[in-house]
């Protein structure tokens, strides 16, 4: 990321005043024009136009919050891993508790009385099986390998990352060797494997409470042991006016990056209010359809994959048409990443070296194989499903923590060595 020039005398702080400053700001406004001019249009389409320009501009404004407080799971899990910081993670824990309890809100008016067997439509409640948790070591590893999590990838994609677009292609190829091997799973493990929606069991109060307290306990660990760090700290003098000047204010949204909780409290809000227009939030629909689609008529899928077009997940049926909800929601993600990034002066493209290709390549493909096989990503089950009431979501996000934290002990390991 280039360096920020000092500030003349009586400028806003954080504010650069360089040519370059400007005209990035200015493309940036220009952009953010043409998404909302893009989505006025998008609402005269015949097939469901006014859904495509909600999934647009959601996802723009998705990728604004995503690159702006640079969420991303697997960086916000290695932070505490390596260096002991939990904010990212207590960050994952907000958004997964407001998410909670925004989604119970929305389905207690779809499904009023939560039972076994009847599971609220369109939602990402899949199977918990053997499968299942493979499905999230792998994506976990995946996440390692590349340096990202899906969803994150998709931003730096949009900030001129050098192995985001290896790791999407790799992705690709993990959705048709998941194609693959999906047959074999299902017949062995997953068709008779359970589907577990907490509200049909606990009730919707019931399966809150338990998500919260859970949430809640994992908080206050993480919360206890950084607290304990932090005690011996220097107390930060303060400086500066109480009340900030609005030119500041406006500055700050693009210097540096958002406080860790704005992240969190905005992706579980976004989480939770695309339901009531769209099927859940996903990042992995429209690439897995696209492979889908080239993957059979090459030959390399079976014609019939057995149960998976009726399971609750990230949808990956080839569709009739490429203007989808899911595949504008992507395109206005990498849009609104990429306004963020120009307005912060974050676009940093650089060429590609052949260790960038190697890390995006092979951790793409882990990571497509796990979200081909866990039916979605850290996005689609771990947070869409959790959110939810899924146990499949909580049990792929565990796994998934459990691959990070084994790879970040073979990645220090293997740089003691060298």
């Amino acid at each position: 990321m280039a360096s920020t020039p000092i500030a003349s005398p009586g400028a806003a702080p954080g504010a650069d005043r360089s040519p370059g400053a400007a005209l990035s700001a200015l493309v940036a406004a220009v952009l953010a024009v043409g998404i909302a001019a893009t989505a006025h249009a998008l609402q005269q389409h015949a097939g469901g136009g006014r859904t495509l320009a909600f999934a647009l501009l959601a996802g723009a404004l998705l990728g604004l919050v995503l690159q702006r407080s640079r969420f991303c799971f697997y960086c916000h899990a290695r932070d505490w891993i390596d260096g002991g910081d939990p904010r990212g993670l207590l960050a994952i824990l907000l958004a997964l508790a407001v998410g909670s309890m925004g989604t119970t809100v929305v389905l207690g008016s779809w499904v009023a009385a939560p039972a076994p067997g009847l599971l609220p439509p369109d939602m990402h409640i899949g199977p918990v099986s053997v499968a299942l948790v493979a499905a999230g070591l792998a994506f976990g590893t995946g996440m390692v390998v590349s340096g990202s999590c899906i969803s994150a990838h998709w931003y730096r994609l949009a900030e001129g990352s050098a192995v985001a677009p290896f790791a999407l292609l790799g992705t690709a190829l993990g959705f048709l060797l998941g194609f693959r091997t999906w047959n074999t799973l299902y017949s062995q493990v997953i068709a008779e494997a359970p589907v577990v929606w907490l509200p049909a069991h606990l009730g919707y109060g019931g399966a809150l409470a338990l998500q919260l307290a859970v949430l809640g306990g994992a908080a206050a660990l993480l919360w206890r042991g950084y607290a304990r760090r932090q005690a011996g700290a220097p107390a930060i003098a303060p400086g500066g006016p109480a009340v900030r000047p609005l030119g500041a204010v406006w500055q700050g949204l693009w210097t540096g990056r958002w406080p860790y909780w704005t992240g969190g409290l905005a992706v579980g809000l976004i989480a939770a209010f695309v339901i009531v227009r769209m099927r859940p939030l996903g990042v992995t629909a429209t690439l897995g359809g696209a492979a889908r689609a080239l993957g059979t008529e090459w030959g390399w899928v079976p014609v019939r994959l057995e149960g998976l077009d009726g399971l609750g997940g990230c949808a990956t049926a080839p569709q009739a048409q490429w203007l989808t909800p899911n595949a504008l929601l992507l395109a206005g993600l990498v849009a609104g990443a990429f306004v963020a990034a120009l307005a912060s002066r974050q676009f940093a493209p650089r060429w590609p070296t052949a260790r960038d290709a190697v890390r995006g390549l092979g951790g793409g493909v882990l990571l497509g194989w796990g979200a081909m096989t866990g039916l979605g990503c850290t996005v689609g089950t771990l947070l869409s499903g959790s959110i939810a009431g899924a146990l499949s979501g909580w049990v792929f996000g565990v796994s998934v923590l459990v691959a990070v934290g084994l790879g970040g002990r073979a990645q220090v390991a293997l740089r003691a060595r060298g």
